[in-house]
């Protein structure tokens, strides 16, 4: 290892430090972003799969992380260490969470290409692993950039002259570093020299963009649900296409609303980098579609696993209002929607007051069948990739909760 990696390590490992310990100060309630599944074992079953596609995919970040602009502007962070501005606790998640770092939408892309591709050794072989490897890489930089840009905090014209040195440098740095990922992860996608793959991932960042300006939101641009409405259907059909998600009638059906959130939120993004692999892969438009869907409900399964372990008991974590329990309980008992349609930050609302009337009703149960129903439909169409150790171990990393 050369000097010069040696002195970013560990330079991102004191920043990385003094992040654990201020971060905490930040109070701001973030729409939920799937990471990972809230699994009990999840390391080591991560362990496992790492060995299946050989090697460890926390080191999928050190191209970026050991650069010397990234480790730049990294630095510059130390400048707001102690502020409440919600790039440190982004910074926290993205520099120092063993669990969160994991990058378990790399892994399982790289598990599929594993799953698909021919095990004779050639140059063809050996060149098709390392663009699946670019694509697992770049599109967990999609999702990391898109995480810390919307760690900006606005800031009013009247407080900008008081939080010009903290807030504002703040917003400047996570707009840098976000940038900096995203452009990163489109040059990687432009060496792969592959059209109809650009063409796949292009459609991701379109939804991505769109979802920040989809429904209701606070003054902090965090989101808030819509008014509940009764409908005999409610229930979102994904769409294979690479046309706009649809947002006719969605606000108010709480699966549906909660369903095209999610689409937006990383959904389109994670389905289209399992295609896009499938699609390296030489395989046929049919198979490619399968591996879409099952991305997108692998993504959904996840994040609804997420958010019921939010509303345990002894889980004492912020949760967001467009969740999917909130949005179960709002449809069941409409009144609740009273007190926050009206809402200027999120951040004023009793979480706690909200969590017990929650608990109330049936929302949790409600929850549960919407995990399971997304887990068993991403079951059934990654076992469309035939009977092997990675299809299997892809499986029980669906299996959370």
């Amino acid at each position: 290892m050369s000097y010069a990696m040696i002195r970013h390590l560990r330079r991102t490992a004191i920043l990385s430090q003094q992040i654990r310990v201020e971060s905490t100060m930040t109070n701001l309630t973030q729409e939920d972003f799937v990471f990972r599944p809230p699994m009990a074992q999840w390391s080591k079953i991560i362990r496992e799969a790492e060995k299946i596609v050989g090697y460890p995919t926390s080191f999928m970040n050190l191209r970026w992380l050991l650069s010397d602009e990234f480790a730049n502007l990294a630095m510059h962070l130390r400048k707001i260490v102690g502020s409440n501005h919600p790039i440190m606790k982004t910074a926290k998640t993205v520099l120092y969470n063993e669990q969160n770092n994991l990058q378990p939408w790399g892994l399982i892309i790289l598990l599929l290409s594993k799953a698909i591709s021919p095990s004779t050794h050639s140059i063809q072989t050996t060149t098709l692993i390392e663009h699946q490897r670019m694509l697992a890489e770049l599109t967990e930089m999609i999702r990391t950039g898109h995480y810390i840009h919307r760690g900006l905090l606005n800031i009013s014209v009247e407080e900008q002259d008081q939080k010009r040195d903290t807030s504002m440098f703040a917003n400047k740095i996570a707009i840098l570093i976000g940038d900096y990922l995203l452009v990163t992860a489109n040059g990687m996608l432009a060496r792969l020299r592959n059209q109809d793959l650009s063409y796949l991932i292009s459609t991701a960042l379109r939804d991505i963009s769109e979802g920040e300006f989809f429904g209701p939101r606070d003054s902090q641009n965090m989101p808030l649900p819509g008014e509940p409405v009764n409908k005999n259907v409610d229930n979102f059909k994904i769409n294979c296409d690479t046309i706009p998600l649809s947002v006719t009638d969605i606000l108010g059906s709480p699966i549906s609303e909660w369903t095209l959130r999610n689409m937006y939120n990383g959904g389109s993004l994670f389905g289209r980098g399992c295609e896009g692999a499938v699609l390296l892969a030489g395989k046929n438009v049919a198979e490619q579609k399968k591996a879409y869907l099952f991305g997108c409900h692998l993504c959904l399964a996840w994040q609804a696993a997420s958010e019921i372990s939010k509303f345990s008991t002894e889980n004492q974590e912020p949760f967001s209002l467009v969740s999917a329990p909130v949005l179960f309980a709002l449809n069941e008992t409409p009144e609740l929607y009273e007190n926050l349609k009206n809402v200027k930050t999120v951040t004023s609302i009793d979480l706690n007051d909200l969590k017990a009337k929650i608990s109330k009703t049936n929302a949790i149960e409600k929850t549960k069948r919407l995990y399971t129903e997304n887990a068993d439909k991403a079951k059934s169409y990654i076992e469309m990739f035939g009977d092997n150790e990675s299809v299997n171990t892809i499986k029980r990393l669906i299996n959370t909760i």
